[in-house]
C-alpha cells in the first residue's frame, strides 16, 4: 500500500510536488526541492524552475553540476543543471538554456523525441529532446523525494501527474513516456483546471455548499507559462451538497506567459538594438529572459513602480556595450491588458490565419487576444458562467484578473462570483493530491469525506471517421462525452474487417461541443469544430505460418483510469483475442481515403500483379517499361493521384518488391513507380513503418549495377523518399552518394559514368536534411568549389539553395538548419551571379534569405535587405520578393521547385 498521495505539476515555468499521507491523517504539504541556486549554494524551495542549462565542456566543476544529484541525461562530456541556477546561467547565455519543454511536448509538427532543444543553439551545445527535458524535471523531483523519504520511494506512492485539459492523446502519451523515463512507471493523469478546482474545494472543506450556493456554471481559467486552459463545470445541488460535472474543455491554445515575455521584448527591441533595427537571435533571447524576470516582479502583489532591464553587450563590449531601459508597472500591465485581454463583444472570434514561427520554432496562435478565444469557447458550449476560478502565474496580476472579470460581466450583463485562489502557483499540485485523497475515500462509507468529486467522465466525444469528401465527413461515435473511467464502450452493432500482417490505420476525431451523442451513432461532422487526433496505427501479427490474414472484429474504446484513450479490436469469433491500437505521435499528416473507384483500383493493382506478381507471366519488356502509362490510363494522370491512392499503390509494390530483380527493366520500373508513390517519405500514417521496410532494400543494393539507368533510378528513389529517413539512415546514404559523386561529376567534362547521373546524385545530396548541419555545411562548401569552375551543372545551384535553405522540406528537420552566421560565403557566391542569366542562383539566394520569423534561422535584416534589393532590380517573381520580405507560405509552384517535383495533392510539408 502506498503511504502517500503525491501530486506533480509538470509546468511550463515551474515543476513542483505536493503530498499528503494516504490515510488523510495530515494536510497537504509541498516538497522542498533541493537545487543549486549559485556556484556555492544549494537550497530547497517548493518551485523547481522548468529550465535546464546545457553547460559547455569545463564550464562547471563536477561538484557543481552533480550536486545535489546528477541530472538525468547528463554526463562528464555534457554536464547540465536544472532549476534556479540554470535560470540565472541561462539569462547570461540563453543559447544553452532549455525552456518551454512542455510547449514543445505538445507541438505535433516536430519529432518530440529528437534532440532539438535548446532551439537555435550554437555549435557545440549538446541538445536533448522535449521528451528527455520533461523526464529530467520529473527525475529531479524523484531524487528530491527519495532523499527526504528513503523508506518510501516516490515510484511506490500513489502518483497523480497533471496535464493541460487541452492536451490531445499524443501529448498525453508522451507525458506518460516522460514519467517512465524518469523512473515513475505507474501514475494517473489529471487535467490541470480540474486540479485547481479540487484544491479550491479542499480549502473550502465544510463550507463548500455555502461557497457555491447559487452557482450553476463555473468557469476555470488557467493561464500558465505556455498554455491557456479553459474548463466549464456545471454545478447542481444534491442532498444539500453541490454536484460538479465538467461539461467542456477548450482546444489547445499555446498562449501564456511566454507570449507575454515575447511581446515585452518586442516592445523594447528598437531601443536596445539601435542603431540596428533588430537584435541577433542570441541577444533577443537574452532580452526575453530579462523581460520575464521584470514581468514577474511587476505583476507581483508588492510590485515596484519600475524595473530596469539591462542587456549586456558582447565580446570586448560586454560592459561598455550594455543598454538599459525601464519598464513601468502601469505600462506593462496596460500592454498586456490591451494585447492579450482586450474587451470584446460576445460574438468576437479569434482571427484565423496561418500561424508564423514567432519565436524559437513554436507555432503560437496568430491571434493573441485570449478574450476572443474565450468568447469562442463559451459560444461553442452555449453557456455563460456565473462564477469563475483563476489559476496560473499570470493571475498574480490583480489587473489581469479584474480585466477578465470585467469582460465576463460585460457579456453576462450581471455580476460574477470570483472564487478566490490563494496560491495560484501551488494549486494544481495541491489539487492533484486532493483528487487522490477523494479517490482513496470512494467506497469507504465510514470514512470522513475529504472532498467533492468532479464528475463528467470523458471531456470529449471520440469518433472513428468512416469516409470523407469535400462536403461530407461521416463518422461513428466510439466513446461518448461523459463516459466514465474504466468503463469499456463496445460497438456491438458495427463490425470491421481487420487485416493482419499488414499496416492498418484508424482516423479519429474528437469534439467537446456536440452535446449528447450515443455510442455507435453515425453523424455527418462536416463544418463542426473538431480536433483531428493522431491516427491509431498498427501492424498486427498474422497467425503463425501465414504472411497475412483477415478477421472480423468489433471496436472497443475505454477512457482508462490513467486518463488516456484506449482502443482495441476484439475478435468476433474469439472475444478473448484482442489487438490494441496505439496513437502515432510523430506528427504524421492524415490522408483521405483513395479517391479512385474500387473497380479502377482493383484493376490497377492487378496490373502491378501482372508485372511483379509471384507467377512469371512472361510479360514483354515493353509492357514492363510502360507500367506507369498503363496505370495512368486506369487511374488518370499521376499528378492527380492523392496521398491515400499513392500509398495504396506503394503498398502493392512493396508486397511484390522481391520480383523487382527479374530484369533491369523490372528494377527500373519498380524504383521509378515506388519512389513516386512513396514521396516524400513522410506525410501519411504508417510512413515510418513503410520506410523501415524500404530501408531493408538499401542493404540489398542494385540488382543490375551494370546499367547506368538503374543507378539513376536508384538515386531518384532515395531522393524522393529521403525525408522519411532517420539521421543515421541519411548519414549512411550520404556516405554512399558521396563516394560516387566525384566520379559521376566528370561526365560534365566529357567522361561517362556507369553510376548514374551527377544531377540525380547532387539533388539527393541536397535533400538529406536530417544530417547534422556541420556535414551539410561541408557539403555546401564542396558545391561552392565546383561552382567556381566553368560549365558546372545548374542543378548544383539548386542543391546549394536547398542545403542552405532557412526552411526544411519537413518540420522535423528544422533543428539541422545551417546557422545563419555560417552563410556569408554562400551569400557572396549567389550575389556574384547575374540573376537575369542564372535564375537557379537567384532561387538559391531566395532559399538562403527567406524569412521564417524565427531568429535562430533568419539572416540579419541587412543581409535580407541586400537580397531583396537585388530581387527588385532584376524583376524577380513577386512571390520570391515576398518570401524575403516577410513570413509567407509557398504556393504550389514554389513548393514543387523546392522539393524538386510536385508533392502529393493536398500534402504540404513546408510551413
Amino acid at each position: 500500500m502506498a503511504r502517500y498521495i503525491v501530486g506533480i505539476d509538470l509546468g511550463t515555468s515551474h515543476t513542483l510536488l505536493a503530498y499528503a499521507p494516504a490515510d488523510g491523517s495530515a494536510g497537504v504539504a509541498l516538497l522542498p526541492v533541493a537545487q543549486r541556486v549559485s556556484t556555492a549554494e544549494i537550497a530547497a524551495t517548493p518551485l523547481l524552475p522548468s529550465l535546464r542549462y546545457q553547460a559547455g565542456d569545463g564550464e562547471l566543476a563536477p561538484a557543481t553540476w552533480q550536486q545535489p544529484w546528477p541530472p538525468l541525461f547528463a554526463s562528464e562530456a555534457a554536464p547540465a543543471l536544472l532549476g534556479r541556477y540554470a535560470q540565472d546561467l541561462g539569462a547570461q547565455v540563453p543559447g544553452r538554456l532549455v525552456s518551454s519543454a512542455k510547449s514543445w511536448l505538445s507541438h505535433a509538427g516536430v519529432d518530440r523525441s529528437a534532440p532539438i532543444l535548446p532551439w537555435g543553439a550554437p555549435e557545440g551545445v549538446q541538445k536533448i529532446s522535449p521528451l528527455q527535458a520533461s523526464a529530467s524535471y520529473l527525475a529531479h523531483l524523484r531524487a528530491a523525494w527519495d532523499a527526504q523519504f528513503p523508506d518510501a520511494p516516490l515510484a511506490q506512492q500513489e502518483l497523480v501527474l497533471t496535464v493541460p485539459a487541452s492536451f490531445d492523446e499524443g501529448a498525453r502519451a508522451l507525458t506518460l513516456e516522460a514519467a517512465q523515463l524518469a523512473g515513475l512507471p505507474s501514475l494517473r493523469l489529471l487535467e490541470e483546471p480540474q486540479a485547481a478546482l479540487h484544491d479550491w474545494l479542499l480549502m473550502q472543506s465544510a463550507q463548500v455548499a455555502e461557497a457555491l450556493q447559487g452557482t450553476e456554471w463555473l468557469l476555470v481559467v488557467d493561464i500558465g507559462g505556455g498554455t491557456t486552459d479553459l474548463s466549464l463545470v456545471q454545478v447542481k445541488a444534491t442532498d444539500g451538497l453541490p454536484e460538479l460535472m465538467r461539461r467542456g474543455v477548450g482546444t489547445h491554445l499555446m498562449l501564456g506567459g511566454d507570449n507575454m515575455d515575447l511581446a515585452l521584448a518586442h516592445g523594447l527591441e528598437a531601443e536596445m538594438a539601435a542603431p540596428q533595427p533588430r537584435l541577433s537571435a542570441a541577444r533577443f533571447a537574452q532580452l526575453m529572459q530579462r523581460c520575464r524576470v521584470a514581468k514577474e516582479l511587476l505583476l507581483a502583489d508588492d510590485a515596484p513602480e519600475t524595473v530596469t532591464v539591462t542587456l549586456l553587450g558582447s565580446g570586448a563590449q560586454l560592459m561598455g556595450g550594455a543598454r538599459s531601459a525601464e519598464l513601468r508597472r502601469e505600462t506593462v500591465q496596460q500592454r498586456l491588458l490591451d494585447g492579450f485581454f482586450p474587451l470584446q463583444p460576445a460574438d468576437a472570434r479569434p482571427q484565423q490565419r496561418q500561424a508564423g514561427l514567432l519565436a524559437w520554432g513554436l507555432p503560437y496562435p496568430f491571434d493573441a487576444a485570449i478574450t476572443r478565444h474565450l468568447a469562442a469557447f463559451l459560444a461553442a458550449h452555449a453557456c455563460m458562467p456565473d462564477s469563475v476560478l483563476f489559476n496560473g502565474g499570470v493571475f498574480h496580476s490583480p489587473a489581469i484578473a479584474q480585466r477578465v472579470v470585467d469582460q465576463l460581466v460585460q457579456w453576462r450583463g450581471a455580476p460574477l462570483r470570483v472564487l478566490v485562489n490563494e496560491h495560484p502557483d501551488w494549486a494544481v499540485a495541491r489539487g492533484a493530491v486532493a483528487y487522490g485523497l477523494e479517490r482513496a475515500q470512494r467506497g469507504q462509507p465510514s470514512a470522513a469525506p475529504r472532498g467533492l468529486r468532479i464528475g463528467g467522465g470523458s471531456a470529449r466525444s471520440y469518433f472513428l471517421r468512416l469516409d470523407s469528401d469535400d462536403s461530407h465527413l461521416r463518422a461513428i461515435c466510439i466513446l461518448p462525452q461523459g463516459s466514465e473511467e474504466g468503463v469499456a464502450q463496445r460497438l456491438a452493432d458495427q463490425r470491421f474487417s481487420l487485416r493482419l500482417g499488414q499496416a492498418v490505420r484508424f482516423h479519429l476525431l474528437a469534439s467537446t461541443a456536440l452535446g449528447q451523442v450515443q455510442s455507435g451513432e453515425v453523424r455527418d461532422l462536416a463544418g463542426e469544430e473538431l480536433v483531428h487526433l493522431p491516427p491509431l496505427t498498427a501492424v498486427l501479427p498474422a497467425p503463425a505460418g501465414r504472411e497475412r490474414a483477415q478477421v472480423e472484429v468489433l471496436l472497443q474504446a475505454t477512457m482508462t483510469e490513467v486518463g488516456t484513450l484506449e482502443v482495441q479490436c476484439v475478435s468476433v469469433q474469439d472475444p478473448a483475442q484482442t489487438w490494441p491500437l496505439v496513437f502515432a505521435v510523430r506528427g504524421e499528416v492524415e490522408a483521405r481515403q483513395a479517391a479512385a473507384a474500387p473497380a479502377a483500383l482493383d484493376s490497377a493493382i492487378a496490373q502491378i500483379e501482372r508485372v511483379f506478381g509471384s507467377q512469371d507471366q512472361s510479360v514483354a519488356t515493353k509492357e514492363v517499361k510502360q507500367l506507369r502509362t498503363a496505370l495512368e490510363k486506369i487511374l488518370g494522370a499521376r499528378e492527380s493521384w492523392d496521398l491515400a491512392l499513392l500509398r495504396t499503390l506503394f503498398d502493392a509494390l512493396l508486397a511484390r518488391a522481391r520480383r523487382r530483380r527479374r530484369t533491369p527493366e523490372h528494377e527500373r520500373s519498380w524504383l521509378n513507380l515506388a519512389g513516386y508513390c512513396l514521396r516524400p517519405g513522410v506525410g501519411a500514417e504508417l510512413d515510418d513503418w513503410r520506410m523501415a521496410q524500404v530501408w531493408a532494400l538499401h542493404d540489398q543494393g542494385i540488382a543490375h549495377p551494370q546499367d547506368s539507368g538503374n543507378w539513376a533510378e536508384w538515386w531518384i528513389f532515395w531522393r524522393r523518399a529521403a525525408a522519411g529517413l532517420s539521421e543515421a539512415q541519411q548519414m549512411q546514404l550520404l556516405e554512399d552518394v558521396a563516394g560516387h559523386m566525384q566520379q559521376a561529376g566528370q561526365r560534365a567534362q566529357g567522361k561517362s559514368s556507369a553510376l548514374g547521373s551527377y544531377d540525380d546524385m547532387v539533388r539527393l545530396f541536397a535533400v538529406l536534411e536530417n544530417v547534422p548541419w556541420a556535414y551539410r555545411l561541408e557539403m555546401g562548401q564542396w558545391m561552392l568549389e565546383r561552382l567556381r569552375k566553368p560549365g558546372e551543372s545548374v542543378q548544383t545551384w539548386w542543391a546549394l539553395g536547398r542545403i542552405c535553405s532557412r526552411v526544411p522540406l519537413s518540420p522535423a528537420g528544422a533543428h539541422q538548419i545551417i546557422p545563419p552566421e555560417q552563410l556569408d560565403p554562400f551569400l557572396e557566391a549567389v550575389l556574384a551571379q547575374d540573376w537575369r542569366q542564372n535564375d537557379s542562383a537567384m532561387f538559391a539566394a531566395v532559399q538562403l534569405a527567406r524569412m521564417t520569423g524565427d531568429r535562430a534561422r533568419d539572416l540579419s535584416d541587412a543581409q535580407r535587405a541586400q537580397i531583396a534589393e537585388r530581387l527588385q532590380q532584376v524583376g524577380a517573381p513577386a512571390v520570391w520578393q515576398a518570401m524575403v520580405a516577410g513570413v509567407v507560405e509557398l504556393d504550389a509552384a514554389e513548393q514543387r521547385r523546392s522539393f524538386g517535383e510536385s508533392l502529393p495533392p493536398g500534402l504540404q510539408l513546408i510551413s
